[in-house]
């Protein structure tokens, strides 16, 4: 059985319009050269008022000039446009003229009787005066505007192209944006020199129609008396009748782009198509729906050929209706954007989703939906903004949001936690179950399914909600799917911060910092440190746990340092200081004395010698059994204290401390390695334990 093939009227739907401007060129240039008939010579009259009224709404409409850069193109083709049924109308005016004042249409004798009432006089008058309007005031200005704008547009680009490269150098602007602002400038540069050659052709276009009317007079006069042999009076009424409405015909729609070229002056060249260009920009609900409205007003007026300007209002309003359907679509998409980038919480199951562009997922199996859908206090997304608060607070910049979506690649109760595109958790949690966590010295075991706890990999029991109780009564903590997966969340968040801070956020901060302390700021960023070496040294801290929230204290300690002949890492080893104050302070209450983990003298000075030989080495090279011993004793130390409710801290010697915690960090998230400089002068301390060797050493 032969495939059936599909036909895609869109793909036909497009082609069409992009072939339909080059053929309306083409027949533009046929008017000038082959006679119209009088029906068609109204239709495209029609068409003229219309697109020029279309022209002004869309002016009006516009908030930059470049918003509407196809102006030119469009002023050039409206102008040709009104030129080639000059030359038509002439060419009936002065052939059929003689035949009385309906020879060239409806429409211009609609014009040249209903607009002046039959009176040549009262006619010749008021075209002269839009004449005097058009080329003296309106034209004539517009055109000095766009000539000086031309002007100082071109004298400015060399500034605005260094000005550019500034801020890219000062780390403002990635090269992306440098990239869009440099092709800005450059569109700016050649729209105005468009219209400083555009406003030219509205110029010409009025001189052209006083010529054209003083050639349909004359020659209506002279054919009229000399070839038709008319009595004079009846030659003058009929040709000056047509003539004048001609030329209104003509005049009106010249003064109403006009109009809009001063607009678009006082207030550009594009990768697309020109009908493209041009249709993406003129399909503007605001822009149509006057349009339609005035095109009806103008075909109830007597004399007019109603049908046909009900006709084209009729078209007008189903664009009008169009545009503003798609722009609701649009603003929709465009909320629904803005909902999942800062309304983060906002679930949205399309599991037909390939790509997420979310900096932080929460991706949850189908049996996990519960969860999402409980929309109590405790549910998983508010508990998710809630969390996200309290990081942001902690970590001193706002987490990005984090997008929860369900994913029928996991199983039903998996989940997984997704930095970007890498996933860095993945666990199982059960929503119809509660988490038991034996306390201290808990040995009794419980019915139900025994795991490892998310968060922090401590045993734990899968049990019922029947046995909440009776394991409370064994000395087990209790804890419900939507808490556990909130604490793994925030590890997660906690462990990754570095990762989550862009240069984008840093310049927010600095934006914020900048409206309390602006000559801090100004004098540092960019002067001394530029954006994006401050974003790397902030992600080093972040990477050891060091708040930023203190950013003014940072910015600070940078303009008092040599920055220029210092490594980011010892950039952020020299501010260290300042900020692990916060660092203690956001793991232990005020008043509580420090449990510190000292390293025996041996192996420090082991260390230190080891440093000092490979200062640049990024590891420390111990040997591998102790470096094994030596972690073993540090996470058993770490689980002791975490276990009494204490925060783990290393102390070292200022020289090798970096080092030390490099290592560290690379098996243990637990540990906090800071050196004797960095200890608060007002909190006491406590030699809890000692690392050796070999063994471990409780003092």
């Amino acid at each position: 059985m032969a495939q059936a093939q599909v036909i895609n009227f869109k793909g036909i739907g497009e082609n069409f319009s992009n072939s339909l401007l080059p053929f309306g060129i083409i027949a533009l240039v046929g008017m000038l050269i082959l006679p119209l008939p009088v029906a068609l010579l109204d239709t495209f009259f029609v068409l003229n008022i219309t697109l020029s009224l279309l022209i002004l709404m869309v002016a009006l409409h516009t908030h930059r000039p470049l918003d509407f850069s196809a102006f030119p193109n469009l002023l050039l083709i409206a102008t040709v446009l009104r030129l080639g049924l000059n030359v038509a109308s002439t060419r009936i005016v002065l052939r059929e003229g003689h035949t009385g004042p309906d020879a060239a249409g409806k429409v211009i004798e609609a014009f040249g009787d209903f607009i002046v009432s039959g009176n040549y006089a009262v006619g010749l008058f008021v075209f002269t005066i839009l004449v005097i309007i058009n080329l003296v005031v309106i034209t004539k200005g517009a055109g000095r505007v766009s000539e000086v704008s031309a002007r100082f547009t071109l004298d400015a680009m060399p500034g605005k192209q260094m000005a550019i490269d500034a801020d890219l150098n000062a780390g403002i602007l990635t090269p992306e944006q440098a990239t869009a602002r440099r092709e800005e400038v450059t569109k700016e540069a050649d729209f105005y020199g468009s219209m400083d050659g555009a406003s030219k052709f509205v110029k010409g276009d009025a001189i052209a129609g006083i010529l054209i009317l003083a050639v349909n007079i004359i020659g209506g006069l002279i054919i009229g008396l000399l070839q038709h042999d008319l009595p004079i009076s009846q030659a003058a009424e009929s040709y000056i009748l047509l003539s004048i409405g001609d030329g209104l015909v003509a005049q009106i729609p010249s003064l109403l782009l006009s109009i809009a070229t001063a607009i678009i002056v006082t207030r550009v060249s594009s990768s697309e198509k020109m009908s493209e260009h041009i249709s993406k920009q003129v399909n503007l609900s605001a822009a149509w729906l006057p349009t339609s409205l005035v095109v009806l007003v103008l075909g109830l007026v007597p004399g007019m050929p109603n049908q046909l300007f009900i006709c084209f209002a009729a078209a007008a309003g189903f664009l009008a209706y169009r545009a503003r359907n798609k722009e609701k679509r649009l603003a929709i998409e465009e909320l629904d954007i803005e909902n999942n980038e800062e309304v983060d919480d906002a679930v949205e199951f399309d599991v037909s989703s390939v790509k997420d562009n979310a900096k932080i997922s929460l991706n949850i199996g189908y049996g996990l939906v519960t969860l999402v859908s409980n929309s109590d206090q405790d549910g998983l997304v508010p508990s998710v903004t809630k969390l996200r608060k309290e990081v942001s607070k902690k970590l001193g910049f706002v987490v990005p949001g984090i997008r929860i979506r369900d994913d029928v690649d996991l199983e039903a109760s998996q989940y997984q936690i997704k930095i970007g595109e890498k996933i860095v958790a993945d666990d199982i949690i059960y929503y119809d179950k509660i988490l038991a966590i034996p306390g201290d010295n808990v040995q009794i075991e419980l019915t139900g399914l025994k795991v490892k706890e998310p968060a922090f990999g401590v045993d734990a029991y899968w049990i019922t909600p029947e046995l909440d109780k009776e394991a409370q009564a064994k000395g087990y903590v209790t804890i419900d799917p939507t808490s556990v997966l909130i604490t793994h969340v925030g590890q997660i968040l906690n462990n990754f911060a570095s990762e989550l801070l862009g240069q984008e956020e840093v310049q927010t901060l600095l934006d914020d910092l900048e409206l309390n302390y602006p000559n801090l700021v100004q004098s540092v960023v960019p002067k001394i440190i530029p954006v994006h070496q401050l974003t790397v040294i902030l992600k080093n801290l972040l990477g050891e746990a060091v708040p930023i929230s203190d950013l003014n204290v940072i910015i600070a300690e940078l303009g008092g340092i040599n920055v220029q002949k210092m490594s980011n890492e010892d950039i952020s080893e020299a501010i260290r200081p300042k900020l692990v104050p916060l660092l203690i302070q956001k793991l232990t209450k005020f008043k509580e004395t420090l449990q510190l983990i000292t390293l025996a003298p041996d192996l420090e000075q082991m260390i230190l010698s080891s440093v000092r030989q490979n200062p640049d080495e990024k590891m420390l090279l111990l040997e591998g059994t102790l470096a094994k011993k030596i972690l073993t004793n540090l996470n058993d130390t770490s689980e002791k204290l975490s276990r009494n409710g204490k925060a783990a801290f290393l102390i070292v010697a200022p020289q090798i401390r970096k080092h030390v915690a490099r290592f560290v960090r690379s098996q243990l998230s637990g540990v906090n390695v800071l050196s004797f400089t960095e200890l608060p002068e007002n909190r006491s301390v406590e030699i809890a334990y000692t690392i050796g060797e070999a063994d471990e050493e409780q003092n």
